[in-house]
């Protein structure tokens, strides 16, 4: 998952990597659960982040990342893939400083 987190505009600050994390990590879990129709763990509790610190490094991340399901054959492209989902990039700080 790559992701730029976003600015709580209340508190005039970003939102915290483990807020983030513990936060999809909640919901997906209970969903998962409800759909198995059990409890118990879904998430390990560490997480592995890595902060990107260039354009090119970004994009290249984010190209493996898209790719991934054509190289397990999942798709044919990872544009036939109907999971992945790209969203064009926002910065946050613009439109908190728009606002």
């Amino acid at each position: 998952m790559i992701f730029t987190p976003l600015v709580n505009t209340q508190a005039v600050e970003i939102y915290s990597l483990a807020e983030i994390m513990d936060a999809l990590k909640g919901a997906s879990a209970h969903k998962v659960n409800q759909m198995l129709h059990r409890k118990g763990r879904v998430w390990q509790v560490e997480s592995f982040d890595h902060v990107l610190r260039s354009s090119e490094s970004l994009d290249a991340k984010v190209q493996y990342l898209l790719e991934n399901p054509a190289r397990r054959g999942l798709a044919r492209t990872w544009t036939d893939y109907p999971w992945l989902w790209k969203k064009p990039f926002v910065n946050p700080f613009t439109l908190a400083a728009n606002t």
